[in-house]
């Protein structure tokens, strides 16, 4: 029987780099980047094509769980979801993905570790090469992809090889260290260098006995926080006074530049980790070299990328320049600058900005809501209830709300009235009543909220009953 191959996507982040398109609880994975699907259902849909392909095994953070299952479902992926309770780098990932493997597949499960927001354009050279680094796992070796490189990049850790294997893969001669432009350029001239792009292929039992040589502390932790882990709905929660003890470290310094059994196997298939927005270079351009998106005019302008989404965005006599715009927040920079987003959101976090956490849209596992408008004793939401789902039945100290039905069909709870609403009409729920808003029908249900009060925080919330098992403060 063929080895089984269970592609395992790290699906965290924290929103900084895409800034203001992402945020820290809408990373850029979740974004559709390069079309109508987002970077990890291209990356989930991707690994699928790989033969003996398992369903993938997607590992998040308590915010993005919902987003996650939601959006693997949404391309029909079956997948399972593993929640991490704090953030650990790749290293415990990886013994939590080898060990759930093994129980699951057996001691020669294949894992393929891979980030979920990486962008690749030619997917057949990247089943190719996952073939290649599949033979060469199954002979006890850990692959390691070298990404071919386009330019010399000083934002990568690079990859050194050493002789070709007979399988056509090479021997790992070392990591190196994010290099300066001038050794980035060397390394280019000389050949045998590429990038470092954090995708590796095992075998369970190989990792798990590397990280008993190297790691058996973390590996130990690990163990416990899946030996001791809970299913909750879709999802299986690590346990966390485990997970949390694991040593925060990613699998290269953990293991792979200590390993002995490491093998490099070459990727040239238009890869990129999206890592600013230069990656908008990526996109079509006009006879000025300016590379759009939206609603956008530009006169005497050239080499700008825009990205537009809500609103008219206008250049003009402006070169090298960096426009993205959402609904809440325009960032402009120049490309030079483009790695200087990071700290646009450090100073947004230190000055408690609601614009660092969290998108315009705000996504929970029955829907969506955004602000509309909002001041100091009202607020005015969009929400969209999916077909079927419910919010909690709750209730709320200091505000009272109105619901107006935009579309579809609303079941209501207020106290002990229960009753339906339809499209153009209206009901108010009082300070302190508890209430529910529930979707019965097959379309989606889009009504407008109205908020008025002394305290609008998404933190005025008691919950009384919920079907997705969440904490008081989400509604």
């Amino acid at each position: 029987m063929q080895t089984k191959l269970v592609p395992v996507i790290m699906a965290g982040g924290t929103g900084t780099r895409l800034w203001p398109l992402s945020r820290e609880q809408f990373p850029k994975q979740f974004i559709a980047l390069t079309g109508d699907r987002s970077l990890l259902q291209v990356t989930a849909l991707r690994a699928g094509r790989i033969v003996d392909a398992a369903p993938p095994l997607a590992i998040c953070g308590e915010d993005q769980r919902f987003l996650v299952g939601e959006q693997l479902r949404g391309c029909g992926m079956a997948a399972e979801v593993l929640i991490e309770p704090a953030g650990r780098n790749t290293a415990p990932a990886a013994a939590c993905a080898a060990l759930h493997a093994q129980a699951r597949y057996g001691d020669d499960a294949l894992v393929l570790l891979m980030a979920a927001d990486h962008v690749i354009a030619d997917e057949a050279a990247f089943v190719r090469a996952v073939e290649l680094a599949c033979e060469v796992a199954r002979e006890g070796r850990i692959a390691v992809f070298g990404i071919r490189p386009t330019r010399p990049e000083t934002g990568y850790g690079y990859i050194r090889t050493g002789a070709r294997r007979a399988d056509g893969a090479y021997e790992l001669a070392a990591f190196v260290e994010k290099p300066d432009r001038e050794r980035a350029e060397g390394f280019l001239r000389e050949g045998g260098y590429y990038w470092n792009g954090g995708l590796f292929l095992f075998r369970a039992d190989v990792m798990l006995a590397e990280l008993q040589r190297f790691e058996p502390e973390l590996l130990a932790q690990a163990r416990l926080a899946l030996a001791r882990a809970r299913s909750d709905l879709d999802f299986l929660r690590l346990d966390p006074e485990s997970f949390k003890a694991c040593r925060s470290e990613s699998i290269d310094y953990a293991v792979m530049e200590k390993t002995d059994k490491a093998a490099v196997v070459l990727l040239d298939a238009g890869w990129d980790d999206v890592g600013s927005w230069t990656f908008l270079d990526q996109q079509p351009k006009d006879a000025q070299g300016n590379a759009v998106r939206g609603d956008t005019l530009l006169h005497n302008a050239h080499r700008n990328l825009v990205h537009a989404e809500s609103r008219l965005v206008a250049l003009a006599g402006v070169d090298d320049t960096i426009v993205i715009e959402t609904q809440d927040a325009v960032l402009v920079t120049t490309r030079a600058h483009a790695q200087d987003v990071k700290k646009i959101v450090a100073q947004l976090k230190s000055q408690g900005r609601s614009e660092a956490i969290h998108h315009p849209t705000v996504y929970r596992p029955w829907g969506s809501y955004e602000t509309v408008a909002m001041d100091q004793r009202f607020q005015v939401k969009r929400i969209i209830v999916k077909p079927g789902q419910k919010l909690s039945l709750q209730m709320h100290h200091h505000r009272a709300e109105h619901w107006i039905v935009v579309k579809g069909t609303a079941e209501i709870t207020i106290g002990e009235k229960l009753f339906m609403l339809s499209e153009n009409q209206s009901t108010y729920i009082p300070l302190g009543e508890k209430h529910r808003l529930v979707n019965p029908g097959k379309v989606p249900l889009e009504l407008i909220e109205v908020q008025s009060g002394s305290y609008l925080g998404e933190d005025d919330i008691v919950r009384f009953e919920d079907i997705y098992g969440r904490s008081p403060e989400k509604k």
